[in-house]
Parts: structure tokens; sequence; C-alpha cells
């Protein structure tokens, strides 16, 4: 092969190649595009963990004791035990 065919395939490929990096699939504008989306996600994905974590807890505490039972029946239902008066205090 003659110089000047080697050099103008190496040319050729470099200028694929550079085409596939700039504008191409893949190319540093759709690599920053995705970072975004990508960190977009893991904000999201935080959110929603401290979300799951919170009701993990309350679910726990339910499963564990009776006294988030009863808090949550005084408090939301007004209910009360037997012989036993209750005094709401609106503020």
């Amino acid at each position: 092969m003659n110089s000047r065919v080697v050099a103008a395939l190496l040319v050729g490929l470099l200028a694929v190649v550079q085409a596939q990096l700039w504008i191409g699939r893949g190319s540093v504008g759709d690599v920053a595009q995705m970072q975004q989306k990508l960190d977009e996600q893991k904000a999201h994905n935080a959110i929603a963990q401290s979300a799951n974590e919170r009701l993990a807890a309350e679910v726990r505490d339910l499963r564990e004791g009776l006294d988030m039972v009863e808090e949550k029946a005084r408090g939301e239902l007004g209910m009360v035990k037997p012989n036993e008066i209750l005094v709401q205090i609106v503020k």
C-alpha cells in the first residue's frame, strides 16, 4: 500500500471517530443530558427512600408495640378506655 492511502485511511477513520464523539449516539451532549437525568432520578430516589424508611419505622412500631396503636386510636379516633373521661384541648 501506498503511504498516501494509509494516511488517507487513518484521517478518514479519525474523522469518523470524532463525528461519533461530537454528534453521534453517545456524544458529549447526550452524555451531559443523561447525567442530568441521572442526577434528577437520584434526587427522586432519595426522597422516596426517606419516605419508605419513615413508613417502615411506623409499620415496625405498629407491629411491635400496642402503645402506638393506642396513641393513634386516642388521637385520631377519640377513643377512651372504660371509666375514662376524654378531655381535648383545642389550641
